[in-house]
């Protein structure tokens, strides 16, 4: 009894890896016996384009070849080592270690090699040796829109930037030619072939418009250099639907020429500080609070101020045993009998604090929520930040007070223009996007859409807002933004930076933001200034860099004056 236990139990085993390698396991087999008998020259699948709103190619294709040896199938190994190393400019030595080195099956010879060493190549007729396109990546601009673009790695495929974020979308699939070889690797004669296509990655359209981008570009380069400043960003953005039109950072890298070999500099260079990077925005804040203010105002709210309400004269405020104070002295009736629209003009951090405090942390973070702080926008963009913003269970009278005029609440860049624009476009928040459309290898385009988030504040709220950021560069802070018939509006900021928990002295990120005709605004855009050295006022610093910005634009796109 027990010996035929015994047999049927060993059946069992044996049944049991029969059934292992024959199905479990099989289909894995096949393909280690396929590989040891065949070889695989890949067709690489040509990357999709990045082009422009305007088709301009931002990001293109060089051609370009990596080269392949395997040593087993090469029959003279000193002569193809010499023929090898002098068209690829290789060590001899190295190589010639290489082609000999046993259980090597494939070596990659070069990588980015050009036509005329392929066609060099080609008149040997080593074999063994064979060769695929590259995907070499050639940017038309150079160190234009580096940080959004972003930059592939040697193998074609994107680490960076939108190269990196729609690389499933730009790679495409590689296909391959498969033939059958002997056991050592050598090509069979009379040996079928088999040819698989490649399927190409798809093109894609941005929103970025080229000439506002090297406009915005130039003027960011000149404030940069003119201030000392350690850097400067912006951002132009179409409110009425948050497509981004052009991003700049600066300092910046030649997308042609990436720094590889040094990370520290290549990380510093290559992050996107719109987008990554948060700050506190002092001033520019006071936008989403009058906002909220007025809001809340025509609804109703006892505890909102009217447009006419004149806001106490003293130069402070002290809450929770904290002073605030107007960056004014106040004297000779300066910043007397101020309205709301007076407030904004002046930049006026008390009436702010007033309005914060009365409206209250939960109605005031009900706005603030609404606009986005706290949250990612959604930008189709790796690595944004969500900014920082207090719980409001935590929230002290002193903390709300500042954050009613921008400060105790960090932003990105991202975040505040669009936060702005809903602000001043009828009150619609959207969901910012830097993809316009898609073209499959096929020829059919997507056409990529606006997404609706919510709406924050009414359609009159937005114009009586706008209407009073229009004062601001007319009789305001925002002066030096101001174009003889245009309806430029707007709002200054300058914020003391915080660095170990405390004010650093000198130190500054000046401001601007600004739009368009402020009665229907068609562009915004926000001018960051991190560090100027000698005057640091965004009014003096940023202010004019968005007047720049916005007569080039007014050039590029032959916009009639409205007066």
């Amino acid at each position: 009894m027990s010996a035929g236990l015994a047999i049927a139990f060993i059946f069992c085993v044996i049944f049991a890896r029969f059934f292992y390698l024959q199905v479990v396991y099989g289909e894995t087999l096949v393909m280690r016996a396929c590989d040891q008998w065949n070889r695989e020259i890949p067709v690489i699948a040509v990357r999709g384009t990045i082009t422009d709103a305007n088709g301009n190619v931002l990001a293109g294709n060089l051609n370009t070849y990596s080269v392949f040896v395997r040593p087993n199938a090469v029959t003279n190994t000193e002569y193809a080592a010499i023929v090898l190393a002098g068209i690829f400019d290789l060590d001899l030595d190295g190589l010639r270690s290489k082609l000999t080195k046993k259980g090597v099956s494939e070596i990659t010879l070069a990588r980015n090699a050009s036509a005329e060493k392929i066609e060099q190549l080609i008149t040997y007729d080593i074999n063994g040796v064979y060769f695929a396109r590259d995907n070499s990546r050639l940017y038309t601009y150079g160190d234009v829109l580096c940080q959004v673009l972003g930059f592939t790695s040697s193998d074609g495929n994107g680490i960076s930037g939108i190269e990196k974020y729609y690389n499933s979308l730009l790679a495409g699939t590689d296909g391959e030619i498969l033939y059958a070889t002997d056991i050592i690797g050598i090509e069979t004669e009379n040996n079928a072939v088999i040819y698989s296509p490649a399927t190409d990655g798809s093109n894609i359209s941005l929103t970025i418009d080229i000439d506002i981008q090297l406009a915005a570009e130039q003027v960011m380069k000149e404030v940069y250099n003119s201030s000392n400043a350690k850097s400067v960003s912006c951002i132009v953005l179409d409110p009425q639907n948050f497509e981004v039109l052009a991003m700049v950072n600066y300092p910046s890298y030649d997308l042609n020429d990436v720094p590889r070999d040094d990370s520290e500099t290549l990380n510093s260079l290559s992050r996107n500080a719109v987008v990554c990077d948060i700050y506190e925005p002092g001033s520019t804040f006071k936008v989403i609070t009058a906002a909220a203010n007025i809001e809340e105002y025509l609804n109703g709210n006892s505890n909102a101020f009217s447009t006419s309400y004149i806001f106490s004269s003293s130069r402070t405020r002290t809450v929770d045993g904290t002073t605030i104070k107007c960056w004014s002295d106040h004297s000779n009736g300066k910043h007397s009998n101020q309205t709301l629209a007076d407030a904004l003009n002046n930049s006026c951090n008390p009436c702010f604090t007033d309005i914060a405090l009365s409206l209250g942390s939960e109605t005031f973070y009900k706005y603030l929520t609404a606009f986005g702080f706290g949250n990612v926008t959604g930008l189709d963009f790796s690595g944004e930040a969500v900014g920082m913003l207090l719980n409001e269970t935590a929230v002290r009278d002193c903390d709300l007070a500042r954050i009613g005029f921008g400060q105790s609440v960090a932003v990105t860049q991202i975040q505040l223009a669009c936060a702005v624009a809903a602000a001043v476009n009828g009150g619609n928040y959207y969901v910012p996007h830097l993809l316009k459309s898609i073209t499959d290898a096929s020829g059919n385009t997507t056409e990529i859409q606006s997404v609706f988030k919510g709406k924050v504040i009414s359609e009159k709220a937005s114009s009586i807002l706008a209407s009073m950021l229009e004062g601001v560069v007319t009789e305001g802070s925002g002066k030096k933004a101001y174009i003889q018939g245009y309806k430029v509006a707007g709002k200054t900021g300058t914020a003391q930076k915080f660095e170990n928990g405390s004010l650093a002295a000198g130190k500054y990120v000046s401001s601007f933001v600004g739009f368009f005709p402020s009665d229907n605004p068609q562009y915004l855009a926000l001018i960051t200034v991190n560090e100027p050295q000698g005057v640091y006022y965004g009014s003096a610093v940023a202010a004019p860099a968005a007047k720049e910005i916005f007569e080039d634009i007014i050039a590029i796109k032959n916009i009639q004056p409205y007066e």
